[in-house]
């Protein structure tokens, strides 16, 4: 599926983004710029690179050097990460704009914890989703009822040894 590259903008600062290996990776520079007062956010990341080795982050593992479009409308290559890295990054930040993205986190920690010791938690927490998306009521139902069909459709393949876990999941 293609997807068109966008920049999206945080409190009035643009971060580019890419779709690369089926999800979106962002620029480092633009989330330190969108989060820090650091006036030289390469800078900032060059040092916070160093910090985050220190810590056996590995920063190499997670970045990627991706084309962009640079300023000057060139496509240069930039430091970036997918989603799951840019949580990490921000983490470490000690901004008070990183504390809203920071909190956020926690909370989604929390909620996963209660939904794992608790699933029906989930299944309440994607209805309320569906219903804050404004979704009609009949289609939240059938679409939740559809999920729990192929659930159980799923594991009686894998019970029944009919396909390997592999299989049954690209089915579906």
């Amino acid at each position: 599926m293609m997807k068109e590259n966008k920049i999206i903008v945080f409190q009035d600062k643009k971060i580019r983004r890419i779709w690369h290996k089926e999800e979106w990776w962002f620029s480092i520079i633009d989330i330190i710029d969108a989060l820090d007062a650091s006036t030289r956010p390469r800078k900032y990341w060059s040092d916070l690179k160093k910090k985050l080795n220190e810590e056996g982050f590995g920063v190499s593992d997670y970045i990627g050097q991706l084309k962009l479009n640079a300023e000057d409308g060139r496509l240069r290559e930039t430091d970036c990460v997918n989603t799951k890295s840019a949580f990490r990054i921000i983490q470490s930040i000690p901004s008070k704009k990183a504390e809203p993205f920071k909190r956020w986190l926690a909370q989604v920690g929390h909620e996963r914890v209660q939904e794992i010791e608790n699933p029906e938690l989930a299944q309440n927490r994607v209805k309320e989703y569906y219903e804050l998306k404004r979704y009609p009521k009949d289609w939240i139902d059938k679409r939740l009822r559809g999920i729990a069909i192929r659930q159980e459709l799923t594991d009686v393949l894998k019970n029944q040894r009919f396909l390997g876990p592999q299989k049954c999941e690209s089915i579906f």
